[in-house]
């Protein structure tokens, strides 16, 4: 069993940066490939990026393409999503997902998921 912590959210302004981290514990975190997801109010859950085991594959949203990043460190159990250049429209809650699988495939529901951290990007 994994359990996903997530932190590092907040209020930003428009422009601005913010970096979530995703702690996990239990083991075999490091076979897992890891998501981020985020819902703002009033609408789904959608996709946000996602990595593979390794680290050596990334995939993205096209609405966040450019501005995010994520990276792993599986010697701490740690992904983290770096988010450059907020929107407004990045305002929602992010959660953190693991998958029972080494690599991302959008044909993959996660098995994992943290309790969310909010964002608020201020126009």
């Amino acid at each position: 069993q994994v359990q996903l912590v997530e932190s590092g959210g907040g209020l930003v302004q428009a422009g601005g940066s913010l970096r979530l981290s995703c702690a996990a514990s239990g083991r075999a975190f490091s076979r897992n490939a890891v998501g981020w997801f985020r819902q703002a109010p009033g609408k789904e859950r959608e996709f946000v990026s996602a990595i593979n085991w390794s680290g050596s594959s990334t995939y993205y949203s096209d609405s966040v393409k450019g501005r995010f990043t994520i990276s792993r460190d599986n010697a701490k159990n740690m992904v983290y999503l770096q988010m450059n250049s907020l929107k407004p429209e990045d305002t929602a809650i992010y959660y953190c997902a693991g998958f029972k699988a080494l690599v991302y495939s959008h044909n993959y529901d996660p098995h994992y998921w943290g309790q969310g951290t909010q964002v608020t990007v201020s126009s």
